[in-house]
């Protein structure tokens, strides 16, 4: 367990990092006594400081919640992190390229809640009856701690590695498409780098919101409504280049689309 100077200074660090674009030495390495707990210390005191800063939560997401995700980063366990509003970007847009340490794109189904959800005992139902709309979403990962190496402790305390999400397509209620047969293709520059379908998520989407539901019950927290929900990637991360653009093919639900510049 980690002192809670280490945690501030931990946090001071990830700060500076997100404004210099300089990644800090793995927090695993530096601090191998340091546990999930410590981590999402150091996230919550992270959040707090952005959120006194001026920047709103909005959401959360979740991450390595499909066989997929946990192949390509050697992790075994999900994990979450905070949205805020200054993330989230629409359909069509250009991302600076420069803005992100190390930019990924990952395909995912967003969950927008129409009234608050919270665990413990919180079910893939009670997520399905708290949902008013599923839409087609981006996550742009980033990285304030770096790369090669990294455990859950790293992921976890750099925000679970969130950069921004861009949302588009077409919202469906969860009652009105089958969710786990939810399928995408990933185009970078009109070639197809990735396709997968919504199951690969913990054999539902919906799954990922509900584990985080409990999660978050565990450290005092709950979701709320209006709330953003990143439900998790059913596709490896694709690293992207200035100059790419960005095409998910969501086929009913449409697509989404972006640029990196």
């Amino acid at each position: 367990m980690l002192g809670r100077a280490t945690i501030e200074q931990i946090a001071d660090e990830l700060l500076e990092a997100a404004l210099t674009r300089t990644p800090v030495p793995r927090l695993s390495l530096r601090h191998p006594e340091m546990t999930v707990e410590d981590s999402y210390a150091v996230q919550q005191l992270w959040r707090r400081r952005n959120e006194a800063a001026g920047r709103r939560l909005v959401g959360r997401k979740i991450g390595l919640t499909s066989k997929a995700m946990q192949t390509a980063t050697g992790i075994t366990e999900p994990d979450y992190g905070a949205i805020f509003d200054d993330m989230v970007l629409e359909t069509g847009c250009t991302v600076p390229w420069d803005r992100y340490t190390h930019p990924r794109v990952e395909v995912e189904l967003a969950f927008v809640l129409d009234r608050d959800l919270s665990g413990p005992g919180c079910t893939l139902l009670d997520v399905l009856d708290a949902t008013r709309y599923v839409v087609p979403a981006l996550e742009i990962l980033d990285s304030r701690i770096e790369m090669e190496g990294r455990t859950i402790v790293d992921t976890i305390a750099d925000n679970a590695a969130m950069g921004a999400m861009v949302t588009g397509g077409r919202p469906a209620r969860p009652d009105a498409v089958d969710l786990r047969w939810v399928a995408a293709i990933l185009y970078r520059n009109q070639t197809v780098e990735e396709t997968g379908v919504a199951a690969g998520v913990l054999d539902h989407p919906a799954a990922g919101v509900h584990w985080l539901a409990n999660k978050l019950a565990a450290h005092g927290d709950g979701l709320k409504a209006g709330d953003t929900i990143l439900a998790g990637s059913f596709t490896r991360p694709l690293w992207v280049y200035k100059g790419d653009t960005v095409h998910a093919d969501y086929g009913p639900l449409g697509a989404v689309t972006c640029r990196f510049e």
